[in-house]
């Protein structure tokens, strides 16, 4: 009895903690973003603040709780409020009919010179520019204001100098504000900052050491991919002597303008969802976003929402696809207003050699330093095993894992992943090694990776790691000799999709292709802070005023400033046209006009490059777009499940209509479909913004699938003009098949080719 009455009491003990535990977690305070949709014409930033304070001030029963509460107003082109509220508090106010959502602000993260020559923009090593460059075409971006939201900028940056530029537009309505940086100025190239801190505050009051307050770029993510978009022509740009040459962006006499958000962990929503704000309302002409989260929620996703306001106001928005790749279903910024970007290669490498048994291997290195030219002693990491290291440990060459004794005078091979890359080179320095071969796994693939190495190193890939395991398990006493790294152009395969850049399927819409297309994202050359470590390794204390780095981060900027080029060039375009023309004028090709390859040098789909790689001369005349009207979103989202309250509070003069849209026939210049289970028609119209002419459609079909398009002949007679068509998709019974399955619809005249993919799930 006395057993049975004991445990009950521990029971009810164990309830009443759990109870007390759930409610204090229910009653914690975190940070919120409250979304009200459009502010009226006539709102002006008091009455906006007032209103806010007025709606929150009706949950917590007081005005000055709400005032203490709300650390960002948004109150110039987005409607709503950032706040600290527990969960009962965001779950009552989401009731409100005026509020459209409320979701947590959440922590974003980075998506982290020859190029413009591989795009087309240039030729050959002289960097001569040809007439028909899209440069010279559109004035290089003259005047343009291209935007990024991002780690700040590094202001004394030879990127960001204004020889030469004229007046600031006059139509700028933003400001250079340096905060407590005094040494902080901007220019006529760099004509705006602004940084955002509260809500990487509100999280956590453990991260006021990361944050300066002022717009500078201490990180290096800001200033690379600012310069990436729209830096100055800058002559002998290298890395430690690698990929010496001018480096330039791809609007290089536009204006830019930095509004940091991002710090040492992140970038908190809120931050972002002000900089939207401010960068809207300051009159960026184009705005470049290299960060990222999860799939979410349209407008439970800030980013999603800031530019859909943009959108609103013509201001294309460009955003990294992300870097978790290559599994399927991590694309990341998959609104249909945002243009995606997904990362490849270009043909520039850094060739190292391994020699080893009459063999020799090309791999990638940027290292510094070299070796004598003798062959050394080899050894596989694992058979350097430290006596307190675990096996797995020394495999990858984690700190402490390796042996001294069994190390010194040699190169020691240790396999990629778990730690740093850079780190393990420092391992194996500290160990005594004279060198080190990384040695790519499956998930790698077989593209190899440069790095900065301390010591002699080089990267080699999947494939060729085998055989020197191989090697190595077979010999007793194995030898090899790493060459110094070079700069080569002209002579890879290029591009290939990038291991790591996010693949779709769009697991939010998948009637909308994501990525849109792909762009330069690997080793790119880029302004960077001479104060910033330009790698992942603390101990290093290397420095350089421009850095090689890869990933979704590194091409995005790159479309943007396209981007930038083509508002140069038709500044009455909307961001849908703008897109269309970048995505149907891309291709499927690589340089030696094979089908694009993935990192496992397998054939690419489009759920790796969207409509393909981009292909920047021919922007300059794209024959046909796709444009998507406000109205056009308006109805998708209405789809989506947004009704008519919601809509009015971005206008007054919308109403969802009474047969909601299917989302395969959002006017997009690609096409998918779910699920091809029967006959199913999507529809779309092309404008022409190019000559009179006479467009004819070929249709490559899906694999199991049968296409037909009417009509299958498009005559235009002027410019401007509007012309729709209907494709039909069924399954195909002589051609079984099942799974995702890829085609191609194209409209040609002959000179123009505008090509859409076609994906189907069978």
């Amino acid at each position: 009895m006395e057993f049975k009455m004991r445990t009950l009491i521990s029971l009810l003990v164990l309830f009443i903690f759990t109870v007390l535990l759930s409610t204090q977690a229910f009653a914690a305070k975190k940070p919120y973003i409250v979304y009200l949709g459009a502010h009226s014409s006539n709102t002006t930033d008091e009455v906006a603040v007032n209103s806010h304070h007025e709606l929150l001030g009706s949950i917590l029963k007081s005005k000055e709780k709400a005032k203490d509460a709300i650390y960002y107003s948004y109150t110039k082109e987005i409607n709503g409020f950032a706040a600290n509220m527990d969960e009962h508090e965001a779950n009552e106010l989401s009731m409100h009919p005026s509020v459209v959502s409320v979701f947590p602000s959440k922590t974003l993260k980075l998506h982290t010179t020859h190029t413009w020559q591989f795009l087309g923009l240039e030729r050959g090593d002289s960097s001569e520019i040809p007439d028909s460059s899209l440069w010279k075409k559109a004035r290089f971006g003259e005047d343009v204001i291209i935007g990024t939201i991002d780690t700040g900028v590094w202001p004394e940056s030879k990127s960001f100098r204004d020889d030469g530029m004229g007046p600031i537009p006059s139509r700028w309505k933003g400001i250079c504000d340096n905060g407590s940086d005094e040494t902080f100025n901007c220019n006529k190239k760099l004509i705006g900052a602004r940084y955002f801190y509260k809500g990487y505050l509100a999280h956590s009051q453990n991260f006021s050491g990361d944050i300066i307050k002022s717009p500078r770029d201490n990180i290096g993510h800001g200033s690379h991919t600012l310069s990436t978009a729209a830096g100055a022509f800058v002559t002998n740009a290298s890395y430690f002597g690698y990929a010496n040459g001018t480096a330039k962006g791809g609007s290089p006499r536009a204006r830019v303008a930095a509004y940091k958000v991002c710090y040492m962990n992140g970038c908190d929503e809120s931050d972002v969802l002000a900089a939207f704000d401010k960068a809207i309302h300051d009159r960026v002409d184009v705005l470049s976003l290299s960060l990222g989260g999860m799939q979410r929620d349209y407008f439970e996703d800030s980013l999603a929402i800031g530019a859909f306001h943009a959108v609103l106001k013509g201001i294309p928005v460009v955003c990294s696809a992300g870097n978790d790749g290559p599994f399927p279903g991590s694309v990341t910024n998959v609104a249909p207003w945002i243009l995606t970007v997904g990362a490849s290669t270009v043909d520039r490498e850094f060739p190292s050699y391994l020699l080893y048994n009459r063999t020799r291997v090309m791999g990638a290195s940027y290292s510094d330093s070299y070796l004598d030219q003798k062959l050394y002693p080899m050894i596989n990491s694992v058979d350097a095993q430290a006596k307190n290291a675990t096996e797995d440990y020394a495999r990858h060459c984690l700190v402490g894992s390796l042996d001294p004794k069994k190390v010194k005078g040699k190169i020691v091979v240790c396999l990629i992943g778990v730690n740093d890359r850079i780190q393990k080179g420092l391992v194996v320095k500290n160990a005594g090694g004279v060198g080190m071969v990384l040695a790519n796994d499956e998930l790698y693939g077989d593209e190899p990776i440069p790095d900065p190495h301390f010591l002699p190193a080089i990267n080699i890939g999947y494939s060729d790691a085998n055989k020197l395991y191989s090697y190595l398990n077979s010999t007793k006493s194995p030898k090899g000799y790493i060459s110094c790294g070079k700069t080569s152009l002209g002579k890879k395969i290029a591009p290939v999709i990038a291991e790591f850049s996010s693949l779709g399927p769009n697991i939010i819409n998948q009637e909308i292709i994501k990525p849109d297309v792909t762009a330069p994202g690997v080793d790119i050359l880029a302004a960077y802070p001479e104060v910033a470590n330009p790698t992942d390794e603390w101990s290093n204390t290397r420095r350089t005023s421009y850095a090689l780095l890869s990933g979704t981060s590194m091409s995005c900027p790159h479309v943007a400033g396209l981007v930038g080029l083509l508002k140069t060039l038709n500044p009455d375009w909307s961001p849908a046209m703008i897109k269309s023309a970048i995505m149907t004028t891309a291709t499927t090709l690589d340089n030696r006009m094979q089908s694009i390859k993935n990192s496992f040098y397998q054939t690419a789909t489009p759920f790796s490059y969207g409509s393909g790689h981009v292909k920047s001369n021919s922007l300059t005349d794209p024959g046909l777009v796709y444009d998507i009207t406000l109205k056009d979103y308006f109805n998708f989202l209405c789809s989506f499940g947004y009704n008519k309250t919601v809509m009015n509070l971005f206008t007054d003069e919308y109403s969802c209509p009474s047969k909601p849209m299917k989302f395969e026939d959002l006017n997009y210049p690609s096409i998918s479909i779910p699920l091809l289970n029967s006959t199913i028609t999507v529809t779309r119209t092309v404008t022409n913004v190019g000559p009179p002419g006479k467009y004819k459609v070929i249709v490559f079909d899906p694999k199991g699938a049968s296409v037909t398009v009417k009509p299958s002949e498009l005559e235009f007679e002027k410019f401007g003009e509007e012309k729709s068509f209907e494709v039909s998709m069924e399954v195909n019974a002589d051609e079984p098949f099942s799974g995702f399955s890829f085609g191609k619809l194209e409209w040609t005249d002959g000179i123009r080719h505008v090509r859409s993919p076609l994906v189907v799930y069978i």
